[in-house]
């Protein structure tokens, strides 16, 4: 039995997260079915981590296990999911990877980006976040930046969900204007917990508003508590877009 890394990406719009789930289609669910049918074999894979309803992905990776064939696994396989799978999901490659690795735990980074305009566009309305507000994007830059000085972020994280810890390593934090219509945000750490960028951009926005300051922000971050921190804003204009791994895991 070989495990593999499989690199993919999708339009999160028709999907109700990665995670399988009882009450909807999920990323994960469809993937499998697909690999099944090609494969004439059950086949779990296991996601980097759960994006969530709407949510897009630049890259996803996930791994699987089989005793196909390598040579077809590698070269073969990702040409026929492409053919079985829908329009909205794509395969990039298949990597072989050792024995033991693992796409979500042996992840050292996760990179989310969230895009935002103020002028409608008939052809990217469910990709961006429409909002006409006039934002400080040097203050929201300025909040983003004492991010860093944290690692617990309980206040930016879903209630009640089954982690062990809040704190994650954030390594990047940033607000870039791409023109005078669009700004995105980029922001990258070994982990996130569940809603935690979404949550984090809304508090941001909030920044951008004149309406929290540096002190305000700090404030939020030790409180521990999501009820303090801005509003999460909408899931449509997020997206996961890299993942990083250690070279030695791969074969």
């Amino acid at each position: 039995m070989n495990r593999y890394f499989l690199y993919l990406s999708y339009n999160g719009k028709n999907y109700c997260g990665w995670q399988t789930q009882p009450n909807g289609v999920s990323v994960q669910e469809t993937i499998e079915k697909a690999l099944a049918l090609i494969l004439r074999t059950d086949t779990p894979i296991v996601g980097a981590g759960r994006t969530d309803s709407g949510v897009h992905a630049a890259e996803m990776v996930a791994h699987f296990d089989s005793d196909g064939e390598k040579n077809f696994i590698l070269k073969g396989l990702v040409e026929k999911l492409n053919r079985v799978l829908p329009k909205d999901i794509g395969v990039d490659r298949a990597v072989a990877v050792k024995a033991d690795a693992h796409a979500r735990f042996d992840a050292i980074s996760r990179e989310y980006k969230y895009y935002i305009t103020d002028q409608k566009d008939p052809f990217a309305h469910e990709l961006k976040y429409l909002n006409h507000f006039p934002f400080d994007v040097e203050t929201m830059n300025r909040l983003a930046q004492i991010l860093f000085e944290y690692e617990d972020f309980t206040s930016f994280s879903k209630l009640h969900t089954d982690v062990k810890t809040n704190n994650c390593l954030i390594s990047k934090a940033e607000w870039v204007q791409v023109d005078p219509h669009n700004l995105v945000f980029t922001i990258k750490a070994d982990r996130f917990l569940r809603n935690m960028v979404r949550a984090v951009v809304g508090t941001l926005l909030e920044g951008g508003r004149g309406r929290l300051d540096e002190i305000g922000m700090r404030r939020i971050i030790e409180a521990k508590n999501r009820c303090v921190a801005g509003a999460s804003v909408p899931g449509h204009a997020l997206f996961l877009e890299k993942i990083e791994y250690p070279a030695d895991i791969f074969e």
